[in-house]
């Protein structure tokens, strides 16, 4: 009996790298440059996609840290308590103990309780 020969197919693209999903992505010219750039501050011999992956889990580890939320997009009104408390602690004597420093900041945040009872954005206190 004859030996078969056996040919295998030519597979097309490069072999596998790993295990995984492959995502395609396509980058303007201004971004690649952007990425290149970065890779050079690294001081590494990386490839562009394992640069990609380690922006992309650095990303990933802010954004775990604040879920739901971006880093910059925050309400107005707490924006406007945080710059109305970090002015009040500048004008704040630093020779006060820190609780009591503390006490004027809330009551300057808060406001007389004769004005709070007029707000309407505020719920209304029970009890009273």
């Amino acid at each position: 009996m004859k030996r078969k020969t056996v040919i295998t197919k030519k597979r097309r693209g490069p072999a596998p790298t790993g295990k995984g999903t492959l995502v395609g992505v396509r980058l303007q010219p201004d971004r690649l440059a952007a990425v290149d750039a970065w890779i050079a501050k690294q001081n590494t011999t990386m490839t562009r996609p394992e640069a990609i992956r380690s922006m992309l889990d650095a990303v990933l580890v802010i954004v775990s840290n604040h879920p739901g939320e971006k880093p910059e997009a925050r309400k107005p009104a707490v924006r406007a308590s945080e710059m109305a408390s970090q002015t009040i602690e500048r004008k704040l004597d630093p020779a006060v103990p820190e609780e009591e420093r503390a006490q004027r900041r809330r009551r300057l945040t808060k406001g007389p309780s004769e004005f709070r009872e007029q707000r309407v954005d505020l719920p209304k206190a029970k009890g009273k």
